[in-house]
């Protein structure tokens, strides 16, 4: 049996004995807390609020192989269920990219959207020499040894993914030479780094604010489309690197639902998106927009997985 079966076998028996009075139900792959259930809830509580469904929504966590229980089940028995979402974020397309569900791909189902994002940010101690991403890219294309970066995931992971995008789009290829140290978190990461020890920090947004605005660190770049709101940290498109690297928060929904189907939940995200009470939960939490949703959002994730894939066997992540 494939680890994939098995997955959705476990699933299948958590869920036997549960049914439902919701006619919509949003699938939460981890425990009570956290970004998949946050995204969860809040997207499922405004669906109802803004009549976007016809009753409330219900939430279920299920937790289990880092999203992959959950990935599962929605592909071995709710394929062309229109009636489920699920939550998911940059951690899920890298762990199908990596192929840590075993014989998953992400093709297996439909990326719906992403309304919201922690973006990703590169930074140095305040004295460093480096003053800009350029600085930064242009000492490790002359010396790969003499920069290594700190980051909250272990190797391979987002947070390691990150510089190695932004050194690919500058034209530097040998990245099995970069040096990556992974901690535990990323405080850690960035105590690393104003320490000496490392010589710049990749991780997200939400992890530095603190810190740039006690001036501990200096922000090189953000990889986002645009730049955060209050902080003035230039963008890597700014630089002339045309990276965006984002922990979004989305939607994924079963492979076998209709084109009908899967565009009105991009329209629904859109809107829940373009709404006020959405603006507000971001600013709340610290979320940067980052809105792509249907076709463009379904078409960006491919390009991200094809990606992940590329790096992560250049590192030798996977084989």
């Amino acid at each position: 049996m494939t680890k994939l079966k098995m997955l959705a076998t476990t699933a299948a028996l958590m869920l036997a004995t549960s049914t439902s009075a919701f006619a919509t139900e949003c699938i939460a792959p981890a425990n009570a807390g956290g970004g998949w259930d946050f995204t969860c809830r809040q997207v499922s509580k405004l669906l109802y609020d803004l009549k976007l469904v016809d009753a409330p929504v219900q939430v279920t966590n299920m937790a289990g192989a880092g999203g992959g229980l959950a990935f599962a089940h929605v592909v071995a028995d709710m394929d062309k269920n229109a009636d489920v979402i699920v939550a998911a974020s940059s951690a899920t397309t890298t762990r199908l990219a990596q192929k840590a569900f075993g014989d998953a791909t992400a093709d297996q189902v439909r990326w719906v959207g992403a309304i919201g994002a922690d973006p990703g940010v590169i930074i140095v101690a305040k004295d460093s020499p480096y003053k800009t991403l350029n600085d930064l890219v242009d000492a490790i294309k002359k010396d790969p040894g003499s920069v290594a970066f700190a980051g909250g995931s272990a190797a391979g992971g987002f947070d390691h993914l990150k510089p190695l995008q932004v050194l690919k789009a500058a034209g530097f290829n040998d990245i099995a030479k970069v040096k990556y140290i992974g901690v535990d978190g990323g405080a850690d990461a960035i105590t690393q780094t104003i320490g000496g020890f490392t010589q710049a920090m990749t991780g997200d947004m939400s992890e530095v604010v603190g810190f740039i605005k006690s001036g501990d660190v200096r922000a090189l770049a953000v990889l986002s489309e645009e730049r955060v709101p209050g902080f003035d940290i230039p963008t890597a498109k700014e630089q002339g690197i045309d990276v965006v690297a984002v922990n979004w928060r989305g939607l994924y929904v079963p492979k076998g639902i209709s084109d009908d189907e899967f565009n009105a939940w991009a329209t629904k995200l859109q809107t829940i998106a373009d709404s006020e009470e959405w603006k507000k939960i971001m600013a709340d939490n610290g979320l940067a927009p980052f809105t792509k949703v249907g076709a463009d959002f379904q078409g960006w994730v491919d390009n991200v997985v094809a990606e992940t894939t590329t790096l992560s066997k250049e590192i030798g992540v996977i084989q």
